[in-house]
């Protein structure tokens, strides 16, 4: 297994060679121009991928029609003067070895007049319950034009010096909304039966055909199972696929679910790895040209299992190259072991996107960022002194060592990782471990000095002498200043996470965002009966849109009850008060109360340091207590500032 021969193996899709079997999906980017057009980041973007030893790169889907537009800055390949853009992005792909295909796309109803500036059209006027808008049904003549436009699209992508191009009939996108009973009502000759619902698409493949050519490669995206009780079935997914095939499609690749589903279009950390393979395999059984599967593969074992028991031909990794453009090139290296895993959190790859910011990755501040952080050496190397070995800490030490700097790193705990043992103890969240496993790793294999046990105070930091101190003291938790605060069955939820205390059998939980909700989520797994206190209208407002519904669930699912527009007022021997409405509540009966109220920046060293004349940065909690990502960022900023 170690040996990944299959992944490394090369394959054909149609007459087009690829250098292994390893594919990097479409996922939108935000980072082209405002007008749709290819910028320096797109290239950078792609290009590091290719770098990275990818065999086959997809680009992010690119609009066919102006009322397609479906991200703000989103590529469009539209019109004839997207072309040079274009070419100058294969190029890039193509210097590095990559073959480079684009995905071809309208949103259909899966967008908003905001962002494409028209009315959104769908096969029928349903409304999207995700965008909110009411969509145009398109006319049969509007049909028909838009067969044209996917061709003359194909045809530019080609012109371009593309090397295939895919079409999008997945993700509750046009076509994949023409495909699904859920989304297609028709009544015309393009509704009604499967036959029916695959017309239009068929007519795309076909304009898609003449436009390019017999020997040029067409492969087509699916959702093989839309996750609805009345969309696409895997039975249907089935179907779909032969008779693609049977129309000259030259690859299937094998996706699942709409918006409406998202959670099985990007999945997070509470979904099983390699969640859609089974969709994979059940197409590959029907069809006889290659079969790509995807779905949360941040592991090259688990890619390699995958081809090697029959389940499909070749592997997307996704977001595992937004966690690491290296992954290829560390398998077919032997180095598989210093492969940095997404972990699925979705924080910067999808809630940045989903709110029309440009793609990044929490654990890779790279990702989007290529022109800004090139990872060059410095012109002149530094004596670095970073203090704290959480996220913040480690990555700062791992970048300024990469490039040139002699770095030391202080932590003042007995092992590294800051905060990050407390994001992994909540149910479902052992993934996130990967990143400071990586982090350790990477600092033993780069040489940085690492001391445990280790306070910094200005005087010790003088005794070091170094010419920059990169301050990542991270934060504190927050209290709240209530009567009985300070009782003793009181207990913030870092302590609970950490296991440094015990709860009673019923508990109150005081704040219901990420933390609060998590803490809940944590006890009520262990048989706690657990109530949140939030003051806002609602819990949970600072946690994603797709992981959000799923915490929720599981908090429903164990009873854990939710008061929402409440104000702690009172802690006492065995209730709370709290005010809500206008009127004082108490709740009693409780044997713990956990405060979950926020962080407080841990400021005691740059307290310290202000006027004392060492140059010295300040990052991650110890600015502002915010996500990983932002940790993650600005220790890779500050790295390449030093």
């Amino acid at each position: 297994m170690a040996e990944f021969k299959l992944l490394k193996s090369p394959i054909k899709i149609g007459n087009m060679e690829l250098r292994n079997r390893m594919v990097m999906p479409p996922m939108v980017t935000n980072l082209a121009h405002d007008d749709g057009s290819v910028s320096s980041k797109t290239r950078a973007y792609y290009g590091a991928r290719a770098k990275g030893g990818i065999g086959l790169i997809i680009v992010e889907a690119a609009n066919v029609h102006p009322l397609g537009k479906g991200f703000a800055n989103g590529l469009d390949i539209h019109s004839d003067r997207f072309i040079p853009g274009l070419r100058s992005l294969a190029d890039e792909v193509h210097a590095h070895g990559a073959k480079i295909s684009v995905q071809l796309y309208h949103a259909g109803r899966q967008t908003t007049s905001q962002v494409s500036g028209y009315q959104p059209v769908a096969p029928s006027p349903i409304t999207d319950p995700v965008t909110g808008e009411l969509p145009r049904e398109l006319t049969k003549e509007e049909i028909k034009g838009l067969a044209v436009d996917y061709g003359k699209a194909a045809a530019r992508a080609k012109a371009a010096g593309f090397d295939a191009v895919e079409i999008h009939f997945a993700h509750g996108y046009l076509l994949c909304q023409f495909l699904s009973p859920h989304t297609n009502k028709r009544t015309d000759e393009y509704g009604g039966s499967l036959e029916n619902r695959m017309r239009f698409p068929i007519e795309v493949i076909r304009s898609v055909r003449e436009a390019v050519g017999p020997d040029f490669p067409i492969i087509a995206r699916i959702s093989a199972d839309e996750k609805l009780p009345d969309g696409i079935t895997l039975e249907d997914g089935k179907a779909i696929a032969k008779r693609f095939e049977e129309e000259g499609v030259n690859a299937i690749h094998v996706s699942a679910g709409l918006y409406e589903t998202m959670s099985w279009i990007i999945q997070p950390y509470v979904v099983q790895r390699g969640c859609l393979v089974d969709l994979a395999e059940a197409v590959k059984r029907v069809v006889s040209v290659p079969v790509i599967a995807v779905g949360r593969i941040n592991d090259p074992e688990l890619a390699e299992c995958i081809l090697a028991e029959g389940k499909a031909d070749l592997v997307a990794f996704g977001r595992g190259l937004l966690a690491d453009e290296e992954l290829p090139n560390k398998v077919t290296e032997g180095r598989a072991g210093e492969v940095r895993k997404c972990i699925a959190c979705l924080q910067a790859c999808v809630d940045e996107l989903l709110a029309n910011q440009q793609v990044g990755c929490t654990v890779n501040a790279r990702t989007g960022r290529e022109c800004e952080f090139p990872m060059t050496k410095a012109e002149t190397p530094r004596k670095v002194l970073v203090v704290g070995g959480g996220p913040a800490g480690m990555e700062a030490a791992r970048v300024a060592t990469i490039r040139g700097h002699k770095v030391t790193l202080w932590e003042k705990a007995s092992e590294l990782g800051g905060q990050l043992p407390l994001v992994v103890a909540p149910p479902e969240k052992d993934e996130f471990g990967t990143f400071a496993d990586f982090l350790v790793k990477e600092l033993e294999r780069l040489g940085v000095e690492v001391h445990l046990n280790k306070e910094a105070t200005v005087d010790a930091i003088r005794r070091e002498n170094p010419d920059v101190v990169v301050v990542a003291t991270g934060a504190r938790p927050q209290t709240i200043e209530v009567s009985g605060v300070d009782r003793d069955h009181v207990v913030n939820a870092w302590d609970v996470l950490a296991g440094n205390v015990q709860t009673g059998k019923k508990v109150a939980v005081i704040g219901g965002g990420l933390v609060g909700c998590e803490v809940a989520d944590f006890l009520a797994e262990k048989g706690h009966e657990v109530t949140i206190i939030e003051m806002l209208p609602q819990i949970g407002t600072d946690i994603g849109p797709v992981v959000g519904p799923i915490l929720f669930a599981r908090l429903e699912k164990n009873n854990v009850k939710v008061i929402t527009g409440a104000k702690l007022t009172g802690i006492g021997e065995r209730d709370i008060s709290y005010e809500k409405d206008g009127k004082t509540e108490a709740l009693g009966e409780f044997d713990s109360v956990v405060i979950a109220v926020g962080a407080a920046p841990d400021g005691s060293l740059t307290n310290q340091l202000e006027g004392s004349g060492i140059n010295y940065y300040v990052i991650g909690d110890a600015v502002e207590p915010r996500r990983i990502t932002h940790a993650v960022l600005e220790a890779t900023r500050v790295a390449h500032e030093i």
